[in-house]
């Protein structure tokens, strides 16, 4: 009697213990495009089992733009059935916050989306103003929850620069949930992403948080362009190219920086904290955007690796040469590329790389530090002309 009491015991123990594991931390991506188009219908697709749910750009007031709808496919996003929340940009230059005509605006959305089947759970507002506005936005954020449908959440985006004010705490007491972002555009010197200072925002923000809280995490480069007058801030270059003529400041973040942080934030997690959105979804042809590969790397805690090879395509005698990196992270260039064959009598490299013709072994070499290669992109590196090639025996040299 006294082992199955023993036995009893020690199974309400450990079914205590699961439960009160903590849910694993949820991943939701943020959809920033103002103009959908029919890329999005296969990255949603593609991304089903990587993200529970999709924070979409809606609707961004703008100082002297005025108020701008963002082009959804609201069919696409309906078909794809997971939850949405509908993001709000109210510009932090704003001279005032008109609530009546915020709350007019979004609930025009919200019925328009609605109407339409997407599975709307709630708004996000983000909103960078200045910490001495916080009461004012307090009281918009009151207002707005009042207008919305009660079964709708209300969330904001949160800035770092809050995290010391005592308005925090009344402000978040005006929504169910918030989204803190640690990633942000200062200078080239301190870039986009400082996992240390992450952490420690994180860390004093679930202190001052009740309620779930989510971080936003960077999956995306920038460029900082110089003007010509020094007094002028640097312009920000990221999805689209600026016609600025000015120097180039890329600002990257390292996915391996991104998986560290990730797992450190599971090993030990800040107190409400409920999962992570990332910023952004990508789409072929956002360059500074990770490409999904990674992105779903990191996502899924799954180890990064690159893996350059080099493709020989043509029925002879004229190959052409692409690089290709089949891997899922970011990878440089070869310095070297060496061909077997027969009979090479001609050829050319592109970009940074010089052909050298012995005529059995011709060789790829690099000439000056390239662009990394992304997960999945391919460059073409050249064309040779032999009898022979052996598209097996490319030897790729690092």
């Amino acid at each position: 009697m006294s082992l199955c009491r023993a036995l009893l015991g020690l199974s309400l123990l450990l079914g205590g213990c699961a439960a009160s594991a903590p849910a694993p931390l949820e991943q939701q991506v943020y959809v920033w495009q103002r103009q959908w188009s029919g890329a999005h219908a296969m990255a949603l697709a593609q991304t089903r089992a990587d993200f529970a749910a999709l924070r979409v750009l809606a609707l961004q007031a703008h100082p002297r733009a005025g108020w701008g709808r963002a082009a959804v496919d609201l069919r696409q996003l309906a078909a794809d059935g997971r939850p949405v929340i509908a993001v709000v940009r109210l510009d932090g230059q704003l001279p005032a916050l008109d609530a009546t005509r915020i709350d007019t605006e979004i609930l025009q959305v919200v019925r328009r989306w609605r109407t339409a089947g997407v599975a709307l759970r709630g708004v996000e507002i983000d909103h960078d103003c200045a910490t001495a506005r916080l009461p004012a936005y307090a009281a918009l954020l009151r207002q707005l929850r009042g207008a919305l449908p009660a079964e709708l959440t209300l969330s904001i985006t949160a800035l770092p620069a809050w995290l010391e004010s005592p308005a925090l705490t009344p402000l978040l007491r005006t929504v169910d949930s918030s989204v803190l972002q640690v990633h942000a555009v200062n200078a080239p010197a301190t870039g986009l992403f400082d996992p240390v200072q992450a952490r420690r925002w994180a860390d004093r923000y679930a202190q001052r948080s009740a309620t779930p809280f989510w971080l936003a995490l960077p999956a995306y480069g920038v460029a900082l362009v110089d003007s010509a007058d020094a007094n002028v801030a640097p312009l920000v270059e990221s999805e689209a190219p600026l016609a600025a003529r000015g120097t180039r400041h890329e600002l990257r973040v390292s996915p391996q920086q991104l998986v560290a942080f990730v797992a450190a934030l599971r090993d030990r997690r800040p107190p409400h904290l409920a999962g992570l959105v990332w910023f952004r979804l990508p789409l072929p042809g956002d360059r500074r955007a990770w490409p999904l590969a990674t992105l779903q790397a990191v996502v899924h805690g799954r180890p990064l690796q690159a893996a350059v090879q080099v493709q020989a395509s043509g029925t002879g005698p004229v190959y052409d040469l692409t690089l290709t990196n089949h891997g899922n992270t970011v990878a440089a260039p070869p310095q070297h590329v060496v061909l077997h064959g027969s009979a090479c009598e001609a050829g050319d490299a592109l970009g940074d790389y010089r052909l050298q013709l012995p005529a059995q072994a011709p060789r790829f070499d690099r000439t000056t530090t390239s662009p990394p290669l992304a997960a999945g992109e391919r460059r073409a590196l050249g064309w040779v002309r032999c009898r022979t090639l052996h598209p097996g025996a490319i030897d790729v040299l690092p």
